[in-house]
């Protein structure tokens, strides 16, 4: 199978990447530490393997290639997902800046039947919005601060796409014969959004594109 070779060049190129940099985990890491002006990175999650259960898959793609602050690095984007250390809702977040933090949260309330309807209704948080989603914030925190994610430098915010998209389309089993699937007790399988629960990823944007497998060429030369 084409995609399952292509697949297999991915993360043999992923393995690369772990021998040079090695993997992080986010609550350990700060605006301290060297971060690119532009990245790609990839996250894994406990107990996801691949079909061969001999290597953790990639469950989220991401880049910092939409921000458009002019002192932003790949942290600025990480740190969104990573949540608060200090203030008033330490330990928390704010799930309507990171995409990966409102469909974890959605899915532990679907999976445990938290009530917590201004999740996903309420577009502005006030204070008391926020208290009272606190509790799962942290929770979400929790989740996102135990996995493992790899980061690797590009040049440009084209270069950051480029990679991100085609790494997102290949990984993606949304319509395709599926790959590397979810464990049966994937949070992800709650999820309320039909993109994460098909493609098997924390992802939406670009689970239903083509991929390009020249692009695989381009992310080894940079690893």
């Amino acid at each position: 199978m084409q995609r399952l070779d292509e697949l297999n060049r991915f993360y043999a190129i992923l393995t690369t990447l772990e021998q040079k940099a090695g993997t992080k985990i986010i609550h350990e890491c700060d605006n301290k530490m060297y971060w690119p002006a532009y990245g790609v990175y990839f996250f894994f999650e406990t107990g996801e393997m691949r079909d061969d259960l001999q290597q953790f898959r990639v469950v989220r793609v991401g880049s910092n290639a939409d921000l458009q602050e002019t002192d932003s690095n790949l942290w600025s984007d990480l740190r969104q997902h990573r949540g608060t250390i200090a203030g008033k809702f330490a330990g928390g977040g704010n799930h309507r800046a990171s995409f990966f933090r409102l469909h974890i949260g959605t899915s532990l309330i679907n999976k445990e039947g938290i009530r917590c309807d201004s999740w996903i209704e309420e577009e502005i948080a006030n204070a008391r919005i926020r208290k009272a989603e606190h509790q799962l914030e942290v929770r979400v925190s929790n989740l996102i601060n135990t996995m493992p994610f790899l980061w690797l430098e590009v040049n440009n915010s084209e270069q950051a796409r480029y990679i991100e998209k085609n790494s997102i389309a290949l990984l993606s089993n949304f319509g395709k014969p599926p790959i590397d699937k979810p464990s049966p007790g994937w949070l992800g399988n709650y999820c309320n959004n039909s993109y994460v629960k098909t493609s098997g990823l924390w992802n939406v944007d670009y689970v239903e594109d083509q991929y390009n497998a020249a692009f695989l060429d381009e992310l080894a030369q940079l690893v």
